[in-house]
């Protein structure tokens, strides 16, 4: 069953939603793609992940725990840990409008962040989504090059094993929630500025959509189908990532069509069904390629950062 929630970057507004307020007693946040949605996408990612990977992270027991691990970091959304739900809150999402409007993304969240102040702005309000990725990312990459170092010298792997499975589980939950359209526009639950086409305004489509629809609607043979073949992924992955969630965000308007179209409400249309199954796919293609990127950057070697003090 769909765990019904709220996310708190949507408090402002959600509790105003009528279909929410039985849900208001509820402890957790609610999460892009719900607890099925970001179990599915890590589970697949998981399951179709190169047999050249070490068989560690292939296995049953791996693929399970990289599985749970897609919605972790929404159980982290509670008010029982306000510090943690406010300080991680941000990492969701991007708004790619108010961020563009600032220049050219740097590649260092601090220098984002600073950007941001110089402004006048705080960047929880923006999102920092494309730069907490890329840093579980190279955490996985650390991991499995502790990995290969320890498994050349012929010494226990099993813990950084443990770390390897999590950082990647970890990991996917930020690419399940890069390709949700709704996470990377200010547009994010419910329509703002001009609306010739008159889209809703009203503050339920971002929770109708990653929500209740996915949990009812979406199953693992049709997204499975519309994933890309494996491949590593080029050049710096930061500027990969960006353009990963550029991407998604030329579908925001998409999601506003299939909502005024009705796309979203019981089975929807069968063109909602398989625009959302592509973008699951797209969250679980990205994040095995991105697994495998790491296996491979890992194999590379950099300098001892100890090495001289």
């Amino acid at each position: 069953m769909f765990r019904l929630s709220f996310s708190p970057r949507l408090a402002k507004t959600a509790l105003a939603a009528a279909g929410l307020l039985c849900f208001a007693a509820v402890p957790q946040a609610a999460h892009a793609w719900g607890n099925e949605g970001h179990r599915l996408i890590n589970r697949l990612a998981a399951e179709t992940l190169p047999a050249s990977l070490p068989a560690f992270l292939r296995s049953d027991a791996a693929v399970k725990e990289i599985e749970y691990l897609g919605p972790e970091p929404d159980r982290w959304r509670s008010h029982a840990e306000p510090e943690l739900s406010a300080a991680q809150a941000p990492e969701h999402f991007i708004d790619l409008e108010p961020a563009d409007a600032l220049g050219p993304l740097p590649r260092n969240r601090l220098d984002f962040e600073a950007k941001v102040f110089a402004s006048g702005q705080r960047p929880e309000k923006i999102g920092l989504q494309p730069w907490e990725t890329t840093e579980v990312w190279e955490r996985l990459k650390a991991a499995l090059r502790e990995y290969r170092s320890l498994a050349a010298s012929g010494h226990d792997t099993r813990p950084v094993e443990q770390v390897a499975i999590f950082y990647a589980g970890w990991l996917g939950h930020y690419v399940g929630d890069g390709s949700q359209p709704l996470h990377t526009t200010d547009k994010y639950n419910g329509w703002t500025g001009p609306n010739p086409n008159g889209y809703t305004t009203q503050h339920q489509i971002h929770y109708q959509f990653e929500g209740p629809f996915v949990a009812a609607n979406e199953h693992e043979p049709e997204v499975r189908a519309k994933m890309t073949e494996v491949k590593a992924i080029d050049g710096d992955m930061f500027d990969s990532y960006v353009a990963y969630l550029r991407h998604t965000n030329s579908y925001v308007e998409k999601v506003y069509q299939l909502d005024k179209a009705g796309g979203f409400i019981g089975a929807g249309s069968p063109e909602s069904r398989e625009f959302t199954a592509e973008r699951l796919a797209a969250g679980a293609s990205m994040l095995r390629d991105m697994i495998y990127t790491a296996w491979l950057e890992s194999a590379k070697p950099v300098p001892d950062p100890y090495a001289g003090k």
